[in-house]
């Protein structure tokens, strides 16, 4: 699981480092101001979990089933939260006014990150 974790945040922290450049170089001139300061966001959420599955991989050597747990929460999250506000700031330049309905998606993704932080918790605890 430890080699599976830290795959999946080098791969979701690379992403995060294209998707940063991006917003910042590329989008700069064809997002308004509040969907560049959403994706953003979405960039800074997406950052911050990665840091979390890192430093979730040092507990996957303990096999408990929360750690596996948090693992799929925050990768999850990552997509559900972030890749939803992506698309979101992205609607208007596209001409895709349909994306608006993945608004919905966000808070799941948010609800993700915090179950996906309860577990680790949970998961610390009760390591003996």
């Amino acid at each position: 699981m430890n080699k599976q974790i830290i795959i999946t945040a080098s791969f979701f922290g690379m992403l995060a480092v294209i998707l940063g450049a991006f917003g910042a170089h590329s989008l700069k001139a064809v997002l308004t101001p509040q969907h560049l300061e959403t994706w953003h966001t979405a960039v800074q959420y997406h950052f911050y979990h990665v840091f979390a599955l890192l430093f979730l991989s040092t507990f996957a050597r303990f096999k408990s089933r929360l750690i596996t747990a948090s693992y799929y929460l925050f990768t999850f999250g990552i997509v559900f939260f972030s890749g939803s506000l992506y698309l979101l700031s992205c609607r208007d330049a596209l001409g895709w006014n349909w994306l608006t309905k993945f608004g919905l998606i966000t808070p799941l993704g948010g609800l993700l990150f915090i179950i996906g932080w309860i577990t680790l918790a949970l998961a610390a605890y009760r390591n003996k």
